[in-house]
């Protein structure tokens, strides 16, 4: 009898975009993960890496979710039918989530923030996206001390022991 086949658990999940500047203008406060719906170029064009979110928000229209101002730029090789770079593009969600993301955004003054697109282990695209609040300059600049203050006390207690 043959020995059976493990099953392909596909390729690792890859970060397609990132928005590495949001947990710095925001406090993410909750995290979600939603589908994307895609045309073919997009997906090509993702996958080669050059997708840009980081001017990119999330809103709630007549019961649906939208990814407003993502840049994934034109694919290379595509022919007449090639995408629009900022088109807005439709998140998957069930309903139950996107209500309440959408009163938590219209009652308590909260932005939806894609903080990266990736790719899942079955390949499909996924937007992750943060629940926050935008932060003043003031809170910026109190996180850069607490961020500042734990890098030296990690150095002394390194130099320490």
């Amino acid at each position: 009898m043959a020995p059976k086949k493990k099953k392909n658990s596909g390729p690792p999940s890859r970060v397609a975009a990132d928005n590495r500047k949001a947990r710095h203008l925001f406090f993410i406060e909750d995290e979600f993960e939603a589908g994307l719906m895609l045309t073919g170029t997009e997906v090509k064009s993702l996958r080669g890496g050059q997708a840009n979110i980081k001017d990119s928000y999330a809103e709630e229209k007549n019961g649906e979710l939208w990814l407003i101002n993502a840049y994934i730029p034109e694919f290379s090789h595509g022919n007449r039918f090639n995408h629009q770079p900022r088109r807005p593009r439709k998140l998957l969600m069930h309903a139950k989530e996107i209500a309440r993301l959408g009163g938590a955004v219209q009652k308590g003054g909260m932005s939806l923030i894609p903080l990266k697109i990736y790719f899942n282990d079955q390949g499909r695209a996924k937007v992750e996206l943060g629940l926050g609040k935008g932060k003043k300059l003031h809170d910026k600049r109190e996180t850069a001390k607490q961020r500042d203050w734990d890098r030296q006390k990690a150095r002394l207690l390194k130099d320490h022991a």
